[in-house]
């Protein structure tokens, strides 16, 4: 498996600035650019592409903290994480919050669909403001418990920096990596239930 913190020269951190990963991926991928051997042969050419491709993807995967935290996982632990479609800790509740509104909504836009009255589109209208606002309220708190866990992805990086190097037996049992499974999970399941949010704020503006 190719180390993409290696590849982009930042240590191997559940937590990255990415305004400084995103200026040392510019500054690699400026000197890997295929442009700059347009004229070369095939075989250079070929070679420049590859390494322009796993540049991005590396940058791709690093500047996403779940798809960080993914990437780490499998780099320390030799594997993906287990079970990761099970209900992390702590967040039953959002579940249910979002699982509730989002099927509520549906039953809206249902209903909505079958109004033709011009009086009572303009109620339905006025009502579907309301989802909107509720909506987006609870993607609010999505978003603060993101920053939350990233605030906490932060406070590991002592840990990391003291840890027994790459490859050292002992690496693992120093890091958190259990904990950090728990919050890719979440991460996850935060990501897909604002994809759901969004989809619905959508629907509903049409």
């Amino acid at each position: 498996m190719t180390d993409y913190f290696v590849l982009l020269k930042e240590p191997r951190l559940p937590w990255l600035d990415v305004e400084e990963l995103k200026k040392r991926f510019l500054a690699l991928s400026s000197d890997a650019h295929p442009d700059r051997v347009h004229g070369a042969s095939e075989e250079v050419k070929a070679a420049a592409n590859q390494r322009y491709a796993v540049l991005n993807a590396a940058y791709s995967c690093l500047r996403e903290t779940k798809d960080r935290l993914l990437h780490l996982l499998e780099l320390e632990q030799g594997c993906k994480p287990s079970d990761i479609q099970r209900i992390p800790p702590g967040t039953m509740d959002l579940f249910v919050e979002v699982g509730q509104l989002c099927r509520d909504v549906d039953a809206f836009l249902v209903e909505r669909g079958k109004v033709t009255s011009p009086l009572v589109k303009v109620q339905f209208f006025e009502k579907g403001m309301e989802w909107t606002d509720k909506l987006q309220a609870l993607q609010r708190t999505l978003d603060a418990r993101r920053d939350e866990l990233g605030a906490e992805l932060s406070s590991m990086t002592p840990v990391f920096n003291i840890a027994p190097p790459s490859g050292n037996p002992q690496r693992a049992s120093q890091l958190p990596l259990e904990r950090l499974e728990q919050i890719y999970r979440i991460l996850s399941y935060v990501a897909r239930w604002s994809g759901q949010i969004q989809e619905r704020v959508v629907h509903l503006s049409i």
